[in-house]
């Protein structure tokens, strides 16, 4: 049997090996369950978290009515990482997801193999980013778990490139937001007519630059602070694909129309299933995938931003809507994080955790208003991708090429390639990176410096929320306690690096 076989049969064995159960108390249905995600849309990007600029009034209808998430957090920095964590309940550093553009691994299981054994009919829409989309790819939407899927292998603009179902390309016309909403509901509909419940995975383009918009939304935003045009910004031509240098206020202007265009399209989705009559028992779940980027953070309260590990890299909006189960608003301040969806989810489908190590918990007891404060604390970890050389792949090459077009240009191409290492042994520099221990009040983020020496910051977030106070010299001994816990948390991480969770 060759290694591909290989992989295949082990995760086909491992879904089987699931054993899920489902155990609902007479006369109670699955909830159908749909989970949204904006690509680079932070924390204060909304107007319900005080955004003076943003107009979302969906969201905002959303986090009044239903569960709205202050404290909830992306599981990295980045895109790809933060994708893998909701689809595994895992850290990504655990199978080798270790920064954008790096695939998950074939022997995951996801939260669509274990919906799909619970009777699910299971679509993916959007940006996927965990690996190519092509039907060749061990990783695509498919492999991972999915029935249909109409994908991009990264971001996309106006008018975007889809792979349906591992298909070529296909371009759609129209603002992207819009259209994967459209084919999410085409899918909903085929799902009434063989009446199982639904799980939709819809991960936005938007508004990750290069940015444009409709009109009507770029009107939104004609009047700007004339200060936002002092400023002058790098990020990636629409017409070149290559860096240019613009005036921020005409940046945001653009940023602003994606965030509402999507913020739009998330109520087309709600009207539909209120026609439908499928709104009350669907559960919406929305959140970002990491901090907002340096053009887009003007406005926030929080220091850092995209690609770091302080608040304004990590936290962003999350919100549930769920009129069965949420019939009032809620308003939780616990830690809250991507991690947590798996978990959540096969407690509410009555469906048996996968066998491995997780990071994430389960959250029902915060939707039914019974947790007060998160019984663990979440890590995060940067791992240092600087050393590549020598590295085994985990996949071939080929097999991870890209084939989905996008504006932005790598090197001399509009597509994406995947990377993913075979990590046999553990040596003290796998430690490295920049890491975080959250706890319910005191977060402890490390440094890995050049020197190789490291550096502590320790802050209170429930007193310090900017993160402008760092307090180890003043806690000694909090800060080495959450060392420790730190330490121990890392070396799970890469014990299944290696792959021995797969054994």
């Amino acid at each position: 049997m060759n290694r591909r076989s290989f992989h295949w049969s082990v995760r086909l064995i491992a879904v089987t090996l699931l054993a899920i159960v489902v155990n609902l108390s007479p006369g109670e249905e699955l909830p159908n369950i749909i989970l949204l995600m904006g690509d680079d849309h932070g924390w204060d990007e909304t107007g319900y978290n005080g955004h003076p600029h943003l107009k979302t009034p969906v969201l905002d209808e959303m986090a009044a009515s239903g569960l709205r998430l202050d404290r909830f957090y992306s599981a990295h920095p980045s895109c790809s990482p933060t994708r893998g964590s909701v689809m595994t309940g895992r850290h990504p550093n655990r199978y080798g997801t270790l920064a954008p553009g790096y695939s998950t691994r074939p022997e995951e299981i996801t939260i669509a193999h274990v919906l799909k054994q619970a009777g699910y009919a299971c679509g993916h829409f959007g940006k996927w980013h965990l690996g190519p989309v092509k039907a060749a790819s061990p990783t695509n939407p498919g492999a991972m778990g999915f029935d249909e899927w109409l994908s991009h292998d990264n971001f996309f603009e106006l008018n975007p490139m889809f792979s349906r179902n591992g298909g070529p390309p296909q371009q759609f016309e129209g603002e992207s937001s819009e259209i994967v909403i459209a084919e999410t509901i085409q899918f909903l509909t085929k799902t009434q007519q063989t009446k199982q419940p639904f799980f939709a995975v819809v991960w936005f383009g938007s508004p990750h630059e290069p940015y444009s918009g409709l009109e009507k939304d770029l009107a939104l935003y004609d009047d700007l602070p004339a200060e936002y045009a002092k400023k002058r910004f790098k990020l990636t031509s629409n017409e070149t694909g290559r860096p240019t240098t613009r005036p921020l206020r005409d940046v945001l202007r653009e940023r602003y129309a994606e965030i509402t265009a999507m913020d739009r399209s998330i109520g087309q989705l709600r009207d539909w299933l209120k026609k439908e009559g499928l709104r009350d028992n669907t559960l919406l779940w929305y959140c970002g995938d990491n901090g907002t980027p340096g053009d887009g953070i003007v406005t926030s309260p929080f220091r850092g931003q995209k690609g770091n590990m302080y608040e304004g890299g990590i936290r962003v909006p999350g919100v549930i809507e769920w009129p069965a189960r949420i019939a009032t608003p809620i308003v939780s301040d616990v830690n809250s994080v991507t991690s947590d969806i798996l978990p959540t989810l096969c407690k509410l489908t009555n469906s048996t955790l996968p066998d491995r190590p997780l990071d994430g918990i389960d959250l029902t007891p915060m939707i039914d208003r019974q947790m007060s404060e998160r019984p663990t604390p979440i890590g995060f970890w940067s791992f240092d991708t600087s050393d590549k050389a020598g590295r085994e792949p985990y996949i071939d090459a080929e097999l991870q090429r890209g084939t989905t077009p996008l504006v932005k240009m790598m090197g001399d191409i509009h597509t994406r390639n995947f990377l993913n290492f075979r990590h046999s042994t553990i040596t003290e520099q796998d430690f490295a990176g920049a890491r975080v221990l959250l706890g319910n009040r005191y977060k402890l983020v490390v440094h890995s410096e050049r020197s190789g020496e490291m550096r502590s910051e320790l802050f209170d977030l429930r007193n310090d929320p900017a993160e402008e106070n760092n307090l180890v010299d003043s806690e000694p001994d909090i800060t080495a306690a959450m060392h420790s816990e730190l330490r121990s948390w890392q070396q799970s991480v890469l014990t299944s690096l290696t792959g021995a969770d797969y054994k």
